[in-house]
C-alpha cells in the first residue's frame, strides 16, 4: 500500500522508519526543510516537494504528525484525495469540528484512526486484563500519573520550537499527556464529571498549562486523580488501581504489574521482555493499522473514541477556569 506521511517531526520519523520496515511505500512532507531532508534519509522513504503533490497521487493512507491545530483541515484533505486517515493523538485541539471530521469519514467510506500508542503497551494490556477478571473486586478509586521535564523529551532539540509550548497550535500537558485520559476512558468507561485545576507554574517558555491536576467521576462510580506535568526531572508514568478486594500498580519505567492481595499475598509481573523497546509499541500500532486497512481489524481508536477524551481534556480545562467540578454530557 502507498502511505504519505504528513510532518515529519519526532514522531512522523517514527511512523516513516516503521512503515519501512514493514514493507510499505511511504512518501512524506513537511514544511521545513530541515525535517525534510531527515525523512529523505531514512531508507524507503521518499519526499514530496508539496503536500498537493503527494496527495495527489491518491495514496491509500495518509498519516497526520503535524501540531494538533492542523490536524483536522489535513484530515479533511485526505479524505478528499480518498484516503483512509490516521492522525496522531490528540485528533484536535478542540472538539468543535470534530463531529463533522467523523461524519465526513464515514460518508466517504474511509478509516479514521486516532495514534494512542499506549494501548499497544503489553503491561497496559495486563492491567485491562486483570480488570477484566475482577482481580482486585470492584474498582473503588484509581491515581494516574505522568510527568517529565520538557526539554529533557528531546535533548537534540530546543523544547522552545516544540508545540507543546504554544497554545495556538495545540500544546499543553493536558492535550500532550491525553494518553492518560484515554486509558482512563478505555479502562473505566465515561466520564461524568471533572474538577480540575490546570496553570503554568514554572519558568519553562511558553503559554501553555505544565501542571494540571485532575479528578474525574466517572458514571460507574470510580473516582479517579490524574498528576500531569512537564517538570519533573526524573520521568514518571504509573498507575495504581484501588479495589474492594486489592490494588494493582502499573508502573511504565519499569514494566511492572503488581498485584496486592486482599490476604496481603503479592504478585509482580515483569514486562521488560514482553513491552520491550519504546519502539515495539509504535511498531505494532503500525501493524494494527494495517490490518484495519486489509479489513482484518477495526481502529482500537477511532474518531469518537478520541472526542470522548478530548471531551474530557476541554472539560477539565474549563473547570480550571471557572473553579468548579463540570458535568460532561
Amino acid at each position: 500500500m502507498r502511505w504519505f506521511v504528513i510532518g515529519t517531526g519526532s514522531i512522523g520519523q517514527r511512523h516513516c522508519r516503521n512503515l519501512a520496515a514493514l514493507g510499505q511505500d511511504v512518501l512524506a512532507w513537511d514544511p521545513h526543510e530541515g525535517r525534510r531532508g531527515q525523512a529523505a534519509a531514512i531508507a524507503g522513504v521518499a519526499v514530496s516537494s508539496t503536500c498537493a503533490e503527494a496527495l495527489g497521487s491518491r495514496p491509500d493512507a495518509v498519516l497526520i504528525c503535524t501540531p494538533p491545530a492542523h490536524h483536522v483541515d489535513l484530515a479533511r484533505e485526505a479524505l478528499a484525495a480518498g484516503a483512509h486517515v490516521f492522525v496522531e493523538k490528540p485528533i484536535a485541539p478542540g472538539s468543535a469540528e470534530v463531529p463533522a471530521l467523523i461524519d465526513e469519514a464515514a460518508r466517504c467510506g474511509r478509516l479514521l484512526a486516532v495514534g494512542f500508542n499506549l494501548r499497544f503497551l503489553p503491561s497496559l494490556r495486563r492491567v485491562a486484563a486483570l480488570l477484566d477478571d475482577k482481580r482486585v473486586g470492584r474498582v473503588l478509586a484509581v491515581r494516574s500519573e505522568f510527568g517529565g521535564y520538557l526539554p529533557d523529551w528531546r535533548p537534540d532539540r530546543d523544547y522552545r520550537d516544540n508545540y507543546a509550548v504554544s497554545a495556538a497550535l495545540g500544546g499543553g500537558i493536558l492535550l500532550d499527556a491525553i494518553h492518560e485520559l484515554d486509558y482512563l476512558g478505555w479502562l473505566f468507561g465515561d466520564a461524568e464529571e471533572v474538577s480540575a485545576s490546570a496553570e503554568h507554574v514554572s519558568d519553562l517558555a511558553g503559554d501553555t498549562e505544565d501542571l494540571a491536576e485532575v479528578t474525574v467521576r466517572f458514571a460507574s462510580g470510580v473516582l479517579a486523580q490524574v498528576h500531569l506535568d512537564y517538570l519533573q526531572r526524573a520521568y514518571r508514568r504509573n498507575l495504581q488501581v484501588i479495589g474492594d478486594s486489592g490494588a494493582i500498580l502499573w508502573d511504565y519505567p519499569t514494566h511492572a504489574v503488581t498485584v496486592h492481595a486482599a490476604d496481603g499475598a503479592r504478585d509482580v509481573e515483569d514486562f521488560r521482555a514482553a513491552d520491550g523497546e519504546p519502539n515495539d509499541m509504535y511498531l505494532e500500532e503500525m501493524r494494527h493499522f494495517v490490518r484495519c486497512l486489509q479489513g482484518a481489524e477495526r481502529p482500537l481508536v477511532d474518531g469518537r473514541e478520541a472526542l470522548r477524551s478530548l471531551r474530557l481534556v476541554e472539560a477539565a480545562k474549563r473547570s480550571s477556569r471557572e473553579r468548579r467540578w463540570v458535568r460532561l454530557g
